[in-house]
């Protein structure tokens, strides 16, 4: 079973959460540790999960999630709510770099991820999870490409709705010929349901990205549970 595999089961499963996504990780700079601190477990992994619970109304927090050299348990060690959440910052806009920056009401971790394709998973499952959850106060998101926002479909919207306000407020310049103003009807005519398809396409991807946000677990546990089995076969034909 792979580490976020375990995790789900024994952390999440028995207080019936689920979680959502996981990333491991190691801090950029190093954490000052007060003089009288004592009674530390040596080396340790570490990683932020991402979960809701199964119950309704859904509440969703990140976990920091430590598994101690020498061991095979996993222990949560902190914990914040979603709301308690301020800002995302991925670093670099242009291309994909694993470090990225969370930053809560009281403090910022500044984060490593074990790949950059790791990161920018857990960073877009982050993104919907809030669009979806949070009421009022919603985290920001910067220096983060926008293939993980979903921000294209977003854009055209946009840039169609501007377009069909700029025709509407055309001052009045006396009776249109016949031709011009069926050429008129026409445009804000198109204008008008490329907006409506837009919107539709845009509400239909987010029922679509809510359904795969509630498999996303399985999807990833059975996809490290075949890597693992891979490997060992691997192994055994080398043998």
């Amino acid at each position: 079973m792979s580490a976020k595999s375990a995790i789900n089961k024994e952390l999440f499963t028995p207080h019936d959460e689920k979680m959502l996504a996981g990333v491991q990780v190691k801090r950029r700079t190093k954490k000052k540790i007060p003089f009288l601190a004592t009674g530390g477990q040596g080396d340790y992994t570490t990683f932020i999960c991402l979960s809701v619970t199964n119950k309704k109304p859904s509440h969703v927090s990140l976990t920091k999630v430590k598994q101690f050299q020498g061991s095979s348990a996993f222990v949560k060690r902190s914990q914040w709510t979603i709301d308690q959440l301020r800002q995302i910052n991925g670093i670099d806009s242009n291309k994909d770099c694993p470090e990225f920056d969370l930053m809560f009401d009281n403090g910022l971790d500044q984060w490593v991820a074990s790949s950059a394709g790791e990161k920018c998973t857990f960073i877009q499952i982050l993104h919907h999870t809030c669009q979806r959850y949070c009421s009022a106060r919603k985290p920001e998101f910067i220096n983060c490409q926008s293939k993980l926002l979903g921000e294209g479909l977003d854009t055209v919207v946009y840039h169609c709705k501007v377009y069909f306000n700029r025709m509407r407020k055309v001052p009045y310049r006396g009776p249109p010929q016949k031709q011009g103003n069926s050429i008129l009807h026409s445009a804000a005519g198109s204008v008008t349901s490329a907006v409506q398809k837009a919107s539709q396409a845009l509400n239909e991807r987010g029922e679509r990205l809510g359904r795969a946000e509630e498999r996303t677990a399985d999807m990833m546990n059975s996809a490290e549970q075949f890597a693992v089995t891979a490997q060992k076969l691997a192994m055994k034909h080398k043998c």
